[in-house]
């Protein structure tokens, strides 16, 4: 079912297509996987050819909400939380590995079919590449959302970044007094503006939980503490990305702050010529909310093609 109307932020004017998205029927589900119970939403008609839709770090699953029930009329449609995110269960440790085997989970549950499809955005873009390495042959194919390959002179750099987050103590997310007051903390990361606030407030509205003394965020604040997972400047992520064994291609922002320019040029110098990379204009790291209706014809473009193929 979808989230109540009085839970979807009022826009003014509001546009046609988000309250077509909000009235698209949704079912919720949950599937075990590994002992810890994994979130997911539904859209569309099973014996569809499946998408999974992967969010990105300390996200959730209602980032895809403006996107994935336009896939629905091509596409049998789930988006999941990993595990220590959203409405999904926390573990001791995680691993690229562990959340490429939640998405097949996933993709199972949700009746997706023979060979689904991986999106991802962001981290999610670095859990679709290891679930392409990893089932390939299972997959009809997948697609990251600005999510690059570090060149190898930066490999130093996210080492450095890792070893240091991994040295932090884990601190518990904040607890604020009431709902409003989380709600007014809430910001994306990196920072952006976006021209459809009411997208923003939805996510922030379906990211926040009840506990004990008011209100905090839904996701596990020691994930990447105890996550095992390459970092983007690792040599083997070009391995993966050049041999996986179903077809692959990369969406990306076009002002997005998530990388840099060497980053993004390293990756154009792989891909150029064996994998495509679409760019959407006037959009940055969350483009899903800049340029929903742009980023769903991306998608479902590359995979009718990949279909007709």
């Amino acid at each position: 079912m979808n989230p109540p109307a009085s839970e979807h932020p009022a826009v003014a004017p509001l546009p046609t297509w988000y309250q077509r998205a909000l009235d698209v029927p949704s079912e919720a589900g949950d599937v075990i996987v590994d002992g810890c119970a994994i979130h997911y939403v539904t859209w569309g008609e099973v014996g569809k050819p499946g998408i999974v839709l992967l969010h990105g770090s300390n996200a959730h699953l209602e980032w895809w909400r403006m996107v994935a029930p336009f896939l629905a009329d091509h596409f049998r449609v789930a988006a999941m939380d990993f595990s220590g995110a959203g409405d999904s269960g926390w573990r001791d440790a995680y691993s690229g590995a562990q959340f490429a085997r939640e998405v097949m989970g996933v993709a199972r549950a949700a009746e997706l079919g023979a060979k689904p499809y991986v999106v991802g955005h962001s981290f999610g873009g670095s859990v679709t590449l290891e679930t392409g390495y990893l089932f390939g042959a299972q997959l009809g194919g997948i697609i990251t959302l600005d999510f690059t390959i570090a060149s190898p002179a930066q490999a130093d750099e996210f080492a450095e970044f890792r070893r240091q987050r991994r040295a932090e103590p884990v601190r518990p997310t904040r607890v604020y007094a009431d709902r409003a007051a989380a709600l007014a903390r809430f910001r994306l990361m990196p920072e952006q503006t976006c021209q459809y606030p009411g997208i923003v407030a939805h996510v922030g509205q379906n990211g926040i939980r009840a506990v004990e003394g008011g209100w905090t965020w839904k996701f596990d604040p020691g994930m990447f503490k105890h996550l095992t997972m390459e970092a983007p400047g690792d040599p083997d992520r070009k391995t993966k990305l050049l041999e996986l064994a179903c077809p692959v291609a990369l969406i990306m922002a076009e002002q997005s702050l998530d990388y840099s320019q060497s980053s993004l040029a390293y990756t154009r110098e792989l891909t150029d010529g064996v994998i495509p990379m679409l760019t959407i204009p006037n959009t940055s790291h969350h483009l899903m909310f800049d340029e929903p209706l742009a980023v769903t014809t991306a998608i479902k473009s590359l995979l009718l093609a990949w279909q007709l193929s």
